[in-house]
Protein backbone atom coordinates (compact mmCIF):
# COMPACT_ATOMS: atom_id res chain seq x y z
CA UNK A 1 0.00 0.00 0.00
CA UNK A 2 1.49 3.50 -0.75
CA UNK A 3 1.66 6.52 1.38
CA UNK A 4 -0.27 9.11 1.13
CA UNK A 5 1.57 11.31 -1.12
CA UNK A 6 1.60 13.17 -4.28
CA UNK A 7 2.72 11.04 -6.80
CA UNK A 8 2.59 10.97 -11.03
CA UNK A 9 0.79 8.63 -11.96
CA UNK A 10 -0.15 7.88 -15.90
CA UNK A 11 -4.00 7.10 -16.63
CA UNK A 12 -5.55 4.91 -20.02
CA UNK A 13 -8.34 4.62 -21.24
CA UNK A 14 -9.99 2.69 -24.75
CA UNK A 15 -13.44 3.45 -25.30
CA UNK A 16 -16.06 1.86 -27.11
CA UNK A 17 -15.29 3.62 -30.25
CA UNK A 18 -12.06 1.86 -30.60
CA UNK A 19 -10.64 4.74 -32.20
CA UNK A 20 -7.49 4.63 -29.93
CA UNK A 21 -5.69 4.93 -26.65
CA UNK A 22 -6.48 7.60 -24.80
CA UNK A 23 -2.88 8.55 -21.89
CA UNK A 24 -2.63 11.14 -19.16
CA UNK A 25 -0.67 12.13 -16.31
CA UNK A 26 -2.45 13.21 -13.80
CA UNK A 27 -0.28 14.28 -9.66
CA UNK A 28 -2.26 12.78 -7.08
CA UNK A 29 -2.22 11.31 -4.24
CA UNK A 30 -5.68 9.71 -4.74
CA UNK A 31 -7.34 12.20 -2.66
CA UNK A 32 -6.36 15.75 -4.21
CA UNK A 33 -5.53 16.95 -7.60
CA UNK A 34 -1.69 18.01 -7.45
CA UNK A 35 -1.45 19.13 -11.31
CA UNK A 36 -2.20 17.67 -14.70
CA UNK A 37 0.29 16.27 -16.73
CA UNK A 38 0.88 15.81 -20.72
CA UNK A 39 -1.67 13.51 -22.57
CA UNK A 40 -0.93 11.30 -25.49
CA UNK A 41 -3.24 9.63 -28.28
CA UNK A 42 -2.24 6.39 -30.10
CA UNK A 43 -5.06 5.41 -32.83
CA UNK A 44 -5.91 2.33 -33.87
CA UNK A 45 -5.58 0.98 -37.46
CA UNK A 46 -8.00 0.26 -39.41
CA UNK A 47 -7.28 -3.55 -39.10
CA UNK A 48 -7.51 -3.32 -35.40
CA UNK A 49 -10.21 -1.77 -35.19
CA UNK A 50 -11.73 -4.40 -37.03
CA UNK A 51 -10.03 -7.64 -34.96
CA UNK A 52 -11.57 -5.40 -32.02
CA UNK A 53 -14.97 -5.13 -33.57
CA UNK A 54 -15.31 -8.96 -34.13
CA UNK A 55 -14.35 -9.54 -30.44
CA UNK A 56 -17.27 -7.45 -29.18
CA UNK A 57 -19.49 -9.24 -26.96
CA UNK A 58 -16.93 -12.30 -26.37
CA UNK A 59 -15.67 -13.88 -22.80
CA UNK A 60 -12.23 -15.34 -21.97
CA UNK A 61 -11.70 -18.05 -24.28
CA UNK A 62 -13.70 -17.19 -27.31
CA UNK A 63 -13.21 -16.91 -30.90
CA UNK A 64 -11.04 -13.13 -31.51
CA UNK A 65 -11.09 -12.65 -27.50
CA UNK A 66 -6.75 -13.19 -27.81
CA UNK A 67 -5.95 -11.22 -30.64
CA UNK A 68 -7.49 -8.37 -29.21
CA UNK A 69 -5.94 -8.54 -26.40
CA UNK A 70 -2.69 -8.64 -28.11
CA UNK A 71 -3.87 -5.54 -30.26
CA UNK A 72 -4.70 -3.90 -27.12
CA UNK A 73 -1.61 -4.67 -24.63
CA UNK A 74 0.75 -3.94 -27.46
CA UNK A 75 -0.99 -0.03 -28.07
CA UNK A 76 -0.66 0.55 -24.41
CA UNK A 77 2.59 -0.77 -23.91
CA UNK A 78 3.72 1.89 -26.91
CA UNK A 79 2.05 4.68 -25.36
CA UNK A 80 3.33 3.94 -21.58
CA UNK A 81 7.07 4.39 -23.53
CA UNK A 82 6.23 7.69 -24.16
CA UNK A 83 5.54 8.49 -19.97
CA UNK A 84 9.10 7.85 -18.46
CA UNK A 85 8.03 9.62 -15.53
CA UNK A 86 4.97 8.02 -14.42
CA UNK A 87 5.30 6.15 -10.61
CA UNK A 88 2.29 4.15 -11.12
CA UNK A 89 -0.25 3.12 -14.43
CA UNK A 90 -3.88 2.87 -14.31
CA UNK A 91 -5.32 0.72 -16.84
CA UNK A 92 -8.56 0.06 -18.29
CA UNK A 93 -8.72 -2.38 -20.92
CA UNK A 94 -10.99 -2.48 -23.76
CA UNK A 95 -14.63 -3.64 -22.67
CA UNK A 96 -15.55 -6.48 -24.45
CA UNK A 97 -18.67 -8.10 -22.36
CA UNK A 98 -20.26 -6.54 -19.67
CA UNK A 99 -23.16 -8.56 -17.86
CA UNK A 100 -23.66 -7.39 -14.20
CA UNK A 101 -25.64 -9.84 -12.58
CA UNK A 102 -24.83 -12.24 -15.42
CA UNK A 103 -21.78 -13.43 -15.96
CA UNK A 104 -19.40 -10.42 -14.70
CA UNK A 105 -17.62 -8.19 -16.96
CA UNK A 106 -14.81 -8.60 -19.38
CA UNK A 107 -11.99 -6.17 -19.80
CA UNK A 108 -9.71 -7.47 -22.48
CA UNK A 109 -5.61 -6.99 -21.94
CA UNK A 110 -3.62 -7.62 -18.94
CA UNK A 111 -2.01 -5.69 -16.28
CA UNK A 112 0.71 -7.91 -15.84
CA UNK A 113 1.79 -7.94 -19.25
CA UNK A 114 2.07 -4.04 -19.29
CA UNK A 115 3.71 -4.35 -16.05
CA UNK A 116 6.60 -6.67 -17.14
CA UNK A 117 7.24 -4.94 -20.66
CA UNK A 118 6.69 -0.84 -19.07
CA UNK A 119 8.74 -1.68 -15.65
CA UNK A 120 5.82 0.22 -13.90
CA UNK A 121 3.25 -1.64 -11.45
CA UNK A 122 0.00 -1.03 -13.28
CA UNK A 123 -3.19 -1.42 -11.75
CA UNK A 124 -6.06 -2.74 -13.51
CA UNK A 125 -9.11 -5.18 -13.34
CA UNK A 126 -11.18 -1.82 -12.06
CA UNK A 127 -14.54 -3.49 -12.35
CA UNK A 128 -14.82 -6.82 -11.46
CA UNK A 129 -14.73 -6.34 -7.21
CA UNK A 130 -17.51 -3.87 -7.87
CA UNK A 131 -19.82 -6.41 -9.80
CA UNK A 132 -18.98 -9.20 -7.19
CA UNK A 133 -20.49 -7.64 -4.56
CA UNK A 134 -23.61 -6.31 -6.70
CA UNK A 135 -22.60 -3.31 -8.25
CA UNK A 136 -23.47 -2.52 -11.82
CA UNK A 137 -19.37 -2.26 -12.18
CA UNK A 138 -20.03 1.32 -14.13
CA UNK A 139 -19.69 4.25 -14.11
CA UNK A 140 -16.44 4.58 -12.43
CA UNK A 141 -15.32 8.22 -13.39
CA UNK A 142 -17.69 9.82 -10.29
CA UNK A 143 -15.23 9.50 -7.89
CA UNK A 144 -12.52 11.57 -9.74
CA UNK A 145 -15.38 13.93 -10.77
CA UNK A 146 -15.81 14.82 -6.58
CA UNK A 147 -12.48 15.08 -6.53
CA UNK A 148 -12.30 17.37 -9.84
CA UNK A 149 -15.46 19.85 -8.34
CA UNK A 150 -13.39 20.58 -5.22
CA UNK A 151 -10.26 21.01 -7.56
CA UNK A 152 -11.65 24.17 -9.19
CA UNK A 153 -13.54 25.64 -6.17
CA UNK A 154 -16.86 24.72 -6.78
CA UNK A 155 -18.89 25.54 -3.83
CA UNK A 156 -22.47 24.33 -4.65
CA UNK A 157 -23.78 21.54 -6.11
CA UNK A 158 -23.18 21.05 -9.87
CA UNK A 159 -22.86 17.97 -12.67
CA UNK A 160 -20.68 16.60 -15.16
CA UNK A 161 -22.10 14.94 -17.98
CA UNK A 162 -20.20 13.15 -20.36
CA UNK A 163 -21.62 12.40 -23.77
CA UNK A 164 -20.03 9.65 -25.15
CA UNK A 165 -22.31 7.20 -27.26
CA UNK A 166 -24.41 7.16 -23.95
CA UNK A 167 -24.33 9.66 -21.74
CA UNK A 168 -23.70 9.75 -18.24
CA UNK A 169 -24.30 11.75 -15.33
CA UNK A 170 -22.57 12.22 -12.27
CA UNK A 171 -24.34 14.71 -9.70
CA UNK A 172 -21.61 16.24 -7.42
CA UNK A 173 -21.86 18.40 -3.98
CA UNK A 174 -18.12 19.56 -3.24
CA UNK A 175 -19.03 20.94 0.13
CA UNK A 176 -18.88 16.77 1.07
CA UNK A 177 -15.04 16.19 2.51
CA UNK A 178 -15.06 12.64 0.96
CA UNK A 179 -16.59 11.14 -2.50
CA UNK A 180 -18.40 8.02 -0.57
CA UNK A 181 -19.88 10.14 2.16
CA UNK A 182 -23.50 10.26 2.17
CA UNK A 183 -25.17 12.54 -0.60
CA UNK A 184 -21.80 13.60 -1.63
CA UNK A 185 -22.28 11.60 -5.52
CA UNK A 186 -25.08 10.29 -7.59
CA UNK A 187 -24.30 8.69 -10.54
CA UNK A 188 -26.25 7.53 -13.36
CA UNK A 189 -26.48 6.86 -17.61
CA UNK A 190 -29.05 8.88 -19.04
CA UNK A 191 -29.51 7.28 -22.27
CA UNK A 192 -28.18 7.15 -25.71
CA UNK A 193 -26.32 10.00 -27.03
CA UNK A 194 -23.58 9.68 -29.46
CA UNK A 195 -23.82 6.15 -30.80
CA UNK A 196 -27.92 6.61 -32.77
CA UNK A 197 -26.18 9.79 -33.99
CA UNK A 198 -23.09 8.07 -35.27
CA UNK A 199 -24.45 5.55 -37.09
CA UNK A 200 -27.28 6.69 -38.94
CA UNK A 201 -24.70 8.91 -40.69
CA UNK A 202 -22.57 6.09 -41.21
CA UNK A 203 -25.11 3.43 -41.95
CA UNK A 204 -27.35 6.17 -44.15
CA UNK A 205 -24.54 9.13 -45.26
CA UNK A 206 -21.53 6.84 -45.11
CA UNK A 207 -19.84 9.26 -42.82
CA UNK A 208 -18.37 9.03 -39.20
CA UNK A 209 -20.37 11.98 -38.02
CA UNK A 210 -22.82 14.99 -38.22
CA UNK A 211 -20.08 17.29 -38.17
CA UNK A 212 -21.17 19.85 -35.08
CA UNK A 213 -24.61 18.73 -35.68
CA UNK A 214 -25.07 20.85 -38.71
CA UNK A 215 -27.75 18.50 -40.79
CA UNK A 216 -29.77 17.89 -37.71
CA UNK A 217 -29.89 21.71 -37.08
CA UNK A 218 -31.88 21.92 -40.23
CA UNK A 219 -34.14 18.91 -39.64
CA UNK A 220 -37.22 18.93 -37.70
CA UNK A 221 -38.19 16.56 -34.58
CA UNK A 222 -40.87 14.03 -34.81
CA UNK A 223 -42.18 14.90 -31.29
CA UNK A 224 -44.36 11.28 -31.44
CA UNK A 225 -40.86 8.87 -31.75
CA UNK A 226 -39.64 11.25 -28.67
CA UNK A 227 -42.69 10.82 -26.93
CA UNK A 228 -42.68 7.25 -27.34
CA UNK A 229 -39.15 6.96 -26.15
CA UNK A 230 -39.08 8.70 -23.02
CA UNK A 231 -42.38 6.06 -21.99
CA UNK A 232 -39.34 2.94 -22.22
CA UNK A 233 -39.17 1.19 -18.64
CA UNK A 234 -35.29 2.77 -18.30
CA UNK A 235 -36.11 6.69 -17.46
CA UNK A 236 -38.69 5.29 -14.58
CA UNK A 237 -35.89 3.09 -13.31
CA UNK A 238 -34.53 4.94 -10.01
CA UNK A 239 -30.67 5.39 -9.87
CA UNK A 240 -27.53 4.58 -10.01
CA UNK A 241 -28.47 2.54 -13.09
CA UNK A 242 -26.42 1.98 -16.14
CA UNK A 243 -27.64 1.32 -19.47
CA UNK A 244 -25.93 -1.97 -20.80
CA UNK A 245 -26.93 -2.87 -24.13
CA UNK A 246 -30.70 -1.07 -23.90
CA UNK A 247 -32.04 1.40 -27.15
CA UNK A 248 -30.58 -0.78 -29.94
CA UNK A 249 -33.24 -0.35 -31.75
CA UNK A 250 -32.69 3.26 -32.02
CA UNK A 251 -32.48 3.24 -35.93
CA UNK A 252 -35.74 1.73 -36.53
CA UNK A 253 -37.47 4.46 -34.24
CA UNK A 254 -36.41 6.98 -36.83
CA UNK A 255 -36.34 4.75 -40.20
CA UNK A 256 -39.40 6.80 -41.24
CA UNK A 257 -38.11 9.94 -41.48
CA UNK A 258 -35.51 11.83 -43.63
CA UNK A 259 -32.13 12.34 -42.61
CA UNK A 260 -31.93 15.41 -41.06
CA UNK A 261 -35.55 14.72 -39.27
CA UNK A 262 -34.24 11.48 -37.79
CA UNK A 263 -31.18 12.95 -36.52
CA UNK A 264 -32.99 16.00 -35.16
CA UNK A 265 -35.25 13.02 -33.38
CA UNK A 266 -32.19 11.61 -32.26
CA UNK A 267 -30.26 14.59 -31.11
CA UNK A 268 -33.95 15.46 -28.98
CA UNK A 269 -34.22 11.83 -27.50
CA UNK A 270 -31.04 12.32 -26.27
CA UNK A 271 -31.11 15.76 -24.83
CA UNK A 272 -34.68 15.03 -23.78
CA UNK A 273 -32.88 11.92 -21.46
CA UNK A 274 -30.47 13.93 -19.92
CA UNK A 275 -33.42 16.37 -18.60
CA UNK A 276 -35.06 13.26 -17.09
CA UNK A 277 -32.11 12.13 -15.65
CA UNK A 278 -31.54 14.98 -14.16
CA UNK A 279 -34.78 15.11 -12.28
CA UNK A 280 -33.39 12.42 -10.09
CA UNK A 281 -30.60 15.04 -8.52
CA UNK A 282 -31.26 15.22 -4.66
CA UNK A 283 -30.87 19.45 -5.72
CA UNK A 284 -30.23 21.10 -8.98
CA UNK A 285 -26.87 21.72 -9.65
CA UNK A 286 -25.90 24.84 -10.30
CA UNK A 287 -24.17 23.74 -13.63
CA UNK A 288 -23.46 20.80 -15.94
CA UNK A 289 -19.84 20.52 -16.95
CA UNK A 290 -19.80 18.85 -20.03
CA UNK A 291 -16.95 16.55 -21.17
CA UNK A 292 -17.02 13.72 -24.37
CA UNK A 293 -17.06 13.89 -27.92
CA UNK A 294 -20.64 14.93 -27.48
CA UNK A 295 -19.52 18.36 -26.33
CA UNK A 296 -18.44 19.45 -29.92
CA UNK A 297 -21.63 18.85 -31.36
CA UNK A 298 -23.25 22.29 -31.03
CA UNK A 299 -26.70 21.45 -31.87
CA UNK A 300 -27.04 18.86 -29.01
CA UNK A 301 -25.31 21.09 -26.62
CA UNK A 302 -28.07 23.68 -27.34
CA UNK A 303 -30.57 21.06 -27.42
CA UNK A 304 -29.68 19.87 -23.89
CA UNK A 305 -29.10 23.57 -22.59
CA UNK A 306 -32.81 24.64 -24.19
CA UNK A 307 -33.69 21.52 -21.46
CA UNK A 308 -32.29 22.76 -18.62
CA UNK A 309 -32.96 25.56 -16.02
CA UNK A 310 -29.22 26.07 -15.36
CA UNK A 311 -26.12 26.64 -17.76
CA UNK A 312 -24.64 24.17 -19.66
CA UNK A 313 -20.96 24.55 -20.23
CA UNK A 314 -18.15 21.84 -21.62
CA UNK A 315 -15.22 21.43 -19.28
CA UNK A 316 -13.12 23.81 -20.54
CA UNK A 317 -14.73 26.75 -19.52
CA UNK A 318 -13.30 25.68 -16.10
CA UNK A 319 -9.45 25.26 -17.43
CA UNK A 320 -10.09 21.08 -17.72
CA UNK A 321 -9.51 18.54 -21.09
CA UNK A 322 -12.91 17.20 -21.93
CA UNK A 323 -10.77 14.99 -23.69
CA UNK A 324 -8.67 12.96 -21.59
CA UNK A 325 -10.92 13.34 -18.12
CA UNK A 326 -11.80 9.62 -18.64
CA UNK A 327 -7.68 8.52 -18.67
CA UNK A 328 -7.29 10.89 -15.87
CA UNK A 329 -10.27 9.27 -13.56
CA UNK A 330 -7.94 5.63 -14.23
CA UNK A 331 -4.52 7.76 -13.14
CA UNK A 332 -6.92 8.98 -9.92
CA UNK A 333 -8.55 5.89 -9.29
CA UNK A 334 -5.21 3.87 -9.66
CA UNK A 335 -3.56 5.56 -6.86
CA UNK A 336 -6.95 5.17 -4.55
CA UNK A 337 -6.17 1.26 -4.89
CA UNK A 338 -2.50 1.70 -4.29
CA UNK A 339 -3.47 3.40 -1.06
CA UNK A 340 -6.61 1.25 -0.02
CA UNK A 341 -9.32 3.77 -0.85
CA UNK A 342 -12.32 2.90 -2.24
CA UNK A 343 -13.29 3.24 -5.63
CA UNK A 344 -17.18 3.02 -5.82
CA UNK A 345 -20.09 3.12 -3.30
CA UNK A 346 -23.83 2.83 -3.49
CA UNK A 347 -24.59 5.79 -4.70
CA UNK A 348 -22.50 5.67 -7.77
CA UNK A 349 -22.79 1.56 -9.04
CA UNK A 350 -25.46 0.78 -6.35
CA UNK A 351 -22.49 -1.71 -4.81
CA UNK A 352 -23.90 -3.14 -1.25
CA UNK A 353 -20.67 -0.96 0.33
CA UNK A 354 -18.02 1.15 -0.78
CA UNK A 355 -15.80 -1.24 -2.71
CA UNK A 356 -12.12 -0.45 -3.55
CA UNK A 357 -11.87 -1.91 -6.68
CA UNK A 358 -8.35 -3.16 -8.93
CA UNK A 359 -5.31 -5.75 -8.60
CA UNK A 360 -2.24 -4.24 -8.92
CA UNK A 361 0.56 -5.93 -11.21
CA UNK A 362 4.54 -5.12 -9.84
CA UNK A 363 6.92 -5.49 -12.63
Amino acid sequence: MLKAEVQPVLGMMSGTSFDGVDAAMLDTDGEQIAGFGPTAFRPYTEDERAVLRAAMGRWPGEAGVEAAAEIIETAHAEVMARFETAALAGFHGQTLAHDPGGRGTHQAGSGAVLALVSGVPVVWDFRTSDVKLGGQGAPLAPFYHFALARHIGADAPLAFLNLGGVGNLTWVDPRKTRPDEEDALLALDTGPANAPLDDLCHARLGIARDEGGALAARGAVDADVVAAFLQEPFFFRMPPKSLDRGFADMQARVAHLADADALATLTECAASAVSEALGFCPIPPERVLVCGGGRHNAHLMAAIAAHLPCPVLPVEAVGLDGDMIEAQAFAYLAMRVARGLPTSCPSTTGVAASVGGGQISAP
